[in-house]
């Protein structure tokens, strides 16, 4: 059995809770979750102070950063700002493993692919650059944990792209492309 990964799962608080809620349930024996919960942080916090508590309070001991993909996901500032801050290495912080996953709301053209402009752009530069994968949901946690243990291991072989400005605020539209 390969090892328990401390894993930070961000989402779309609002369309996608039950789907986390599942998620962490179904890998309970092979994750550790690190995940924000609703009502954890306070939304009246300046940006940056948020920024700070997600990463020294929730991402600072997480190896890996699973973004659990649904319709509206990419749109979210928080998501943004939580793949940031996980593939950024800093002098208390080590860099995460990143993956994507595709939820059953995603809206999919067919059973295989997704819109690249539709998921996050942050995640969407990173699969572009090796850094992480992006899978369709799985109900088998074992495959799931070989998901991230592989996103643990590609963080120290691949670079990570940073390099996508960073959202100030949440998006609306379709698509960010």
């Amino acid at each position: 059995m390969k090892e328990r990964h401390k894993v930070f799962v961000s989402y779309h608080h609002a369309n996608d809770q039950e789907s986390r809620k599942k998620f962490e349930e179904m890998c309970e024996d092979v994750i550790v979750s690190q995940s924000v919960d609703i009502d954890d942080i306070n939304p009246g916090l300046k940006t940056e102070t948020i920024r700070q508590k997600i990463r020294d309070e929730y991402l600072r001991d997480s190896t890996v950063t699973v973004v659990l993909i649904g319709k509206q996901t990419w749109q979210r500032k928080h998501v943004d700002w939580e793949i940031g801050s996980s593939i950024r290495q800093t002098e208390y912080n080590p860099r995460s493993g990143l993956l994507g996953i595709i939820l059953p709301t995603y809206p999919h053209q067919n059973s295989s692919h997704y819109n690249p402009c539709t998921i996050p752009p942050r995640l969407h530069d990173n699969i572009e650059c090796g850094y992480a994968k992006i899978y369709n949901w799985s109900t088998n946690p074992i495959q799931i944990q070989e998901w991230i243990h592989e996103a643990f291991l590609r963080k120290d072989r691949e670079k990570s792209n940073n390099s996508y400005p960073q959202f100030g605020k949440n998006h609306s539209g379709p698509s960010w492309c």
